[in-house]
């Protein structure tokens, strides 16, 4: 037995030693890994499209770069360097190799396919979902396009590509941690909603406003003026605006698509030019990045985006278009259609157009016998607001009320502000014994769930903009539109050029993360190129950085796979394709009026506030001209 025990201990030794050898080569392992050069390539080449190959940790050693098997580098890079800019001509295959004096340390196949089929996904999920009427399938084939490209359009890359669609994009875009926090947020405001419905709260509020708003124009009113107050965030605009109106909007007999329009057309444009929100931050720090050693630009980055501000002239007329629509009771295309079937037949949404979850709309109505309060409606929306505003303040930092806003993590906040609402939701309900604890968790859980199909949308609408990104969507666009500008043309081809990648991409923050870096160095170089980069030519660099916001919000309205337009369906309960082939013509008319009316002869020198009274006369005058009165006596 002590001989079995001894050799039991000497066997037991061993192990453990050799398991302390294996952890310690492990770590020497990857710390040699750590140490290893490594070289950022893309994922994919585009035709006859110069891409930078940078270089991370390289080192002290002599390195040697060969793209198929030619030297195209050689020397002591350092940390971050791009190596090389690779300009394929034929589509196919590219290998890349990095060396050092005696052996290949990094080696890499890299597919090379045509510039024009970086524009796939974008291409197909739009037409698809036009003439599909289903923004699901069409996104969805969209991001298998993308990722087919992405994977050389070959037979092979083909079946990976299905895989990769769920596997990496959509897994990619749900683990995003931005995007996660939006989840949350939506769950989180839709269970909200969902107890205050349930409880009686909303019809409440409905009883109220409709002391006020009688009639469908003056329910349109409130609806547009209270997206004008929540001008802090477009997707705390979008969410409170949207579901706490869409009772009194059905009740006064508004279609679904018009209460869309509504809410989607004040949230963005409010948002992007009110001076305190949480796109302010985000935009004076791209700003402020991109001026950053370019001599002759002296003013800070906010106040340039103030200077910036008359010329975001979309914003202001989709607001001014709203208020018009509101107070003329005239409607034109497929919203004329809409408003008239709602008002002769109280169809509020299309007869074979089911909004998002239809079925738990149904589902969050008031409980039979309960006493409708407003105050259990109010209370729960002005702690959302109220906490958003204090949120952001609480978790920023600086000196001004502009820095502050701006280096909070809006995200966070909204999620603070959303649980909150909740909970003081779910208190005001049990404490007035007006569901049971078990009634009120059903609820919550009814309002989360309205929310999911919404979601998914989104989710693929975040997916799609992540496969154009590796397919360098944006960096196509701008090699087809960049040569050859005259500084006076050029804010109109920023706007053009904002509007093209936004309606690509569906998201106008992921434009200006992409463009505003570019935009700024481009419209300066071309300012001292023709001897204009002075005081008396400002107006210049103003408006290509109001026209990098303007030209993405007024895709953004555009676009069905827009992030906030999808947010916009879900949030009023109409179906997502009968909302953006509803507000596209007025979009495009006030986008039309913007670019031809303001941005073009301003960018020769004309005064902003002549042209935007100009485009605002001629707005309103055409609107008349096209469109109808909905109320036919």
């Amino acid at each position: 037995d002590k001989d079995n025990k001894k050799d039991w201990n000497d066997s037991s030794m061993k192990k453990m030693l050799l398991g302390v050898f294996l952890t310690f080569a492990c770590i020497a392992t990857n710390a040699v890994q750590a140490n290893t050069p490594q070289l950022e390539v893309p994922p994919v080449l585009l035709t006859d499209l110069a891409v930078p190959i940078t270089i991370s940790e390289p080192g002290s050693q002599q390195l040697s770069l060969f793209i198929d098997g030619e030297l195209v580098f050689e020397g002591f890079p350092s940390d971050g360097q791009t190596l090389v800019e690779i300009e394929q001509q034929k589509y196919g295959s590219s290998t890349i190799e990095l060396r050092d004096s005696t052996a290949v340390l990094q080696q890499v196949e890299v597919p090379v396919i045509p510039a024009w089929a970086s524009l796939l996904p974008p291409v197909i999920a739009i037409t698809l979902a036009f003439l599909l009427r289903a923004v699901i399938p069409a996104l969805f084939a969209g991001i298998i396009a993308g990722a087919w490209a992405v994977n050389g359009l070959t037979l092979q890359g083909g079946v990976k590509a299905l895989f990769d669609s769920m596997a990496v994009y959509m897994l990619d875009a749900l683990s995003d941690p931005g995007h996660a926090a939006i989840i949350i947020f939506t769950m989180t405001i839709g269970g909200m909603v969902g107890v205050v419905s349930r409880n009686g709260g909303m019809l409440g509020i409905v009883n109220r406003a409709l002391t006020i708003a009688k009639t469908p124009r003056k329910g349109q009113a409130v609806i547009a003026f209270l997206g004008l107050t929540i001008f802090f965030d477009d997707y705390s605009n979008t969410l409170i605006v949207g579901n706490a109106t869409r009772p009194m909007s059905d009740h006064l007999k508004i279609s679904r698509e018009k209460l869309a329009y509504l809410v989607d057309s004040t949230a963005a444009p409010v948002a992007s030019i009110a001076i305190i929100t949480t796109w302010v931050g985000f935009q004076v720090g791209l700003i402020n990045e991109s001026i950053a050693g370019i001599e002759g630009i002296t003013q800070p980055a906010y106040t340039l985006f103030l200077h910036s501000i008359p010329y975001s002239f979309y914003p202001f007329l989709a607001l001014l278009l709203v208020f018009t629509v509101v107070a003329s009771k005239r409607d034109f295309g497929a919203m004329l259609k809409a408003e008239r079937r709602a008002r002769e037949t109280g169809q509020v949404s299309r007869p074979h157009g089911k909004s998002t979850a239809s079925r738990e709309i149904d589902e969050m109505s008031e409980k039979e016998g309960v006493t409708c309060r407003a105050i259990n409606g109010v209370v729960p929306i002005v702690t959302l607001v109220v906490t958003v505003i204090v949120g952001l303040y609480i978790d920023g930092e600086g000196d001004s009320l502009q820095d502050i806003v701006g280096s909070a993590d809006s995200y966070r906040v909204l999620i603070w502000a959303s649980f909150l609402s909740s909970l003081v939701a779910v208190i005001l309900t049990l404490s007035q014994g007006l569901l049971s604890l078990e009634e009120t968790v059903d609820a919550w859980v009814v309002g989360a769930k309205f929310m999911i199909t919404g979601l998914i949308v989104l989710l693929m609408a975040w997916a799609i903009a992540d496969v154009s990104n590796n397919l360098q969507t944006a960096n196509f666009l701008i090699s087809i539109l960049g040569d050859g500008l005259s500084p006076y043309f050029l804010p109109t081809a920023v706007f053009l050029l904002a509007a093209v990648t936004g309606f690509a991409t569906g998201s106008s923050w992921a434009v200006m993360g992409i463009l505003m870096p570019l935009v700024i160095p481009l419209c300066w170089a071309v300012m001292q190129a023709n001897g204009i980069a002075d005081a008396d030519h400002m107006h210049i660099l103003y408006s290509c950085l109001a026209c990098v916001l303007t030209g993405a919000v007024w895709s953004d309205h555009c676009s069905p796979i827009s992030d906030t337009t999808v947010l916009s369906s879900l949030a009023t309960g109409c179906n997502h394709m009968d909302h953006v082939t509803t507000q596209l013509p007025y979009a495009s008319l006030s986008g039309v009026i913007a670019l031809v009316v303001c941005t073009l002869p301003v960018g020769y020198g004309m005064p902003w506030w002549l042209m935007l009274g100009a485009g605002g006369a001629l707005l309103g005058t055409t609107y008349w001209f096209v469109s109808k009165p909905v109320e036919v006596v």
